[in-house]
């Protein structure tokens, strides 16, 4: 592993397993919001008037391969927020010098903004004493020439909530507080044993953390699978932030995670409700172009020499995202412009 160290980048530098083994993912570090975005109860921090949320001033970065990053991408997609805030694509490869953009690789982009060769050159540039990890996304503010935030929860909320004025009418949160909440409790309880789930049972180092690991998984997959029987969504009767922080490890599950991680005690597409719920998803308009999965698959079998040695890319199973799924039949419908925009 490798970060950054009082702004200078070191190898080795990163511990990512406790003495029992056991994954810890590291906290982010830049954690502004933007002016007129609903914070979340559990977060401590308000909105900066420095930061306001206006057309072309913001600008992510992001990888393909990432899930973290793949929820601001679906988030931006789904809002309709392509012309109010660009993006540049890094690398799925990701060696000893951390995030690079490779404009020449089909799918990458260069830097667009500080034609930039790494991305920790971005952190830097935030901070010159930077100590952190170097990870995507990124929200990078060309107003105050800074990171706004790189934890992927909060930056996904920004860009639900704030940018209301500039998308196209849709909203991936309910209007109820109450559901509101739901929603917020919902993405907590799919967080550790889920989307963090599988990188415990990946970059575990004892058996015993493997295996809780899986057990916590599993049964976590299980319950939800038992959720959407006669539900089309997670939380109420519209795609909402929950569905995307689910979808964004659902959709990698098969190909990467079941294989590479060892989450092998079954593929999403053998639950009953799960595979037809994903692939719902993937046939929501604006989701199936933020997937690339050659992107996920060159970067989790190539990054991790520790779980892959050999960086050979597993075939994994052939799966048709765009099988119909007749979850239609049940309550609710994709996101749509509001009926007054």
């Amino acid at each position: 592993m490798n970060q950054l160290v009082d702004g200078e980048w070191r190898t080795g530098a990163y511990e990512s397993t406790d003495e029992e083994g056991a994954f810890q993912r590291g906290e982010t570090t830049f954690r502004s919001w933007i002016a007129g975005s609903d914070v979340p109860e559990h977060v401590d921090a308000e909105p900066e008037e420095r930061f306001q949320p206006e057309a072309g001033r913001y600008h992510l970065y992001v990888s393909y391969a990432c899930p973290w990053a793949h929820r601001t991408l679906l988030a931006r997609s789904l809002l309709g927020l392509e012309d109010a805030i660009g993006v540049s694509v890094v690398d799925p490869w990701r060696g000893a010098d951390g995030w690079q953009f490779s404009p020449e690789k089909a799918g990458c982009t260069p830097d667009r903004l500080h034609g930039s060769d790494y991305l920790r050159e971005l952190y830097v540039a935030a901070d010159p004493d930077a100590t952190c990890r170097v990870t995507v996304p990124v929200l990078w503010d060309t107003v105050e020439e800074t990171i706004v935030n790189n934890e992927s929860r909060e930056v996904l909320r920004m860009l639900t909530t704030a940018f209301d004025d500039l998308g196209n009418g849709v909203s991936l949160l309910p209007d109820d507080p109450a559901a509101r909440d739901r929603v917020d409790e919902t993405i907590t309880e799919i967080y550790e044993p889920v989307n963090n789930g599988v990188y415990r049972a990946g970059f575990a180092t004892s058996q015993a953390a493997y295996d809780d690991a899986i057990d916590d998984l599993f049964g976590a997959l299980d319950r939800w699978d038992e959720h959407l029987a006669d539900r089309r969504y997670l939380v109420g009767d519209s795609l909402t932030e929950a569905d995307i922080c689910l979808f964004t490890t659902l959709v990698r599950f098969d190909q990467v995670y079941h294989t590479h991680f060892m989450c092998d005690r079954q593929y999403v597409h053998q639950y009953e409700h799960l595979w037809p719920y994903l692939r719902d998803l993937y046939q929501t308009p604006g989701v199936a172009d933020t997937v690339n999965m050659a992107h996920i698959e060159e970067h989790y079998y190539t990054t991790h020499p520790d779980v892959t040695p050999s960086g050979i890319i597993a075939r994994g199973p052939d799966l048709d995202f765009e099988a119909p799924h007749d979850r239609d039949r049940l309550s609710g419908s994709p996101p749509t412009p509001r009926a007054d925009d």
